[in-house]
């Protein structure tokens, strides 16, 4: 059963208003106005073409245009006159595109010289570590076979004088000169000194 309700009879005599519900509240993947549909199927080129001419980036300009789309879908009402449209929607471009631009201003700053960032403590630049490693390489391939040998099992191969001795069939004390020459020879090589 229903309760009665009372209402005014002026309002009862007029006749009711349809109202459309807000085109927020839309149910996902419907449109409230078709012919919205139908100028954004039609136009979408043009608007696309004007996005990008103040955008540098494609994909910005793409957000740049759905945004103003959004915005003159909310506005769809009120818009008296339709054959305005493509201007409503350019001024929605500029005007979104004017905003974005100032807000991100404040984090862009013109200066003479580029800043430089402070070097940590501790961290050298990995370029300069890159040329002594190849300065090094080169310096190692110019030592004597043996020297180059016992230099790169004992220092790139992690190998102990005992280990390498008995690799390369030598004893311990050959090992211990041929690496302390080797050395020599490489704190003396003038590439190596300009590196340091």
């Amino acid at each position: 059963m229903t309760a009665p309700v009372c209402i005014s009879a002026s309002a009862a005599a007029a006749p009711a208003r349809q109202t459309l519900p807000h085109p927020r509240l839309a149910p996902a993947g419907t449109s409230l106005y078709p012919s919205f549909a139908s100028y954004v199927r039609a136009r979408h080129p043009a608007l696309l073409r004007t996005a990008r001419s103040l955008t540098a980036n494609p994909s910005d300009a793409e957000d740049l245009l759905q945004t103003a789309l959004a915005k003159t879908y909310v506005a769809w009402e009120r818009i008296e006159d339709h054959r305005a449209l493509d201007g409503y929607v350019r001024r929605a471009l500029l005007n979104t595109r004017t905003s974005q631009w100032r807000r991100r201003r404040v984090d862009e700053f013109v200066c003479d010289e580029l800043p430089e960032p402070e070097p940590r403590p501790g961290a050298d630049d990995p370029a300069e570590r890159q040329a002594l490693r190849d300065a090094m390489w080169r310096a190692i391939l110019r030592l004597p076979a043996r020297q180059r040998a016992m230099v790169v099992l004992r220092y790139y191969e992690d190998l102990s004088e005992a280990q390498t001795a008995e690799l390369l069939g030598v004893s311990v004390g050959t090992v211990k000169s041929a690496v302390s020459r080797a050395l020599g020879k490489l704190r003396e090589d003038p590439e190596l000194g300009l590196s340091r």
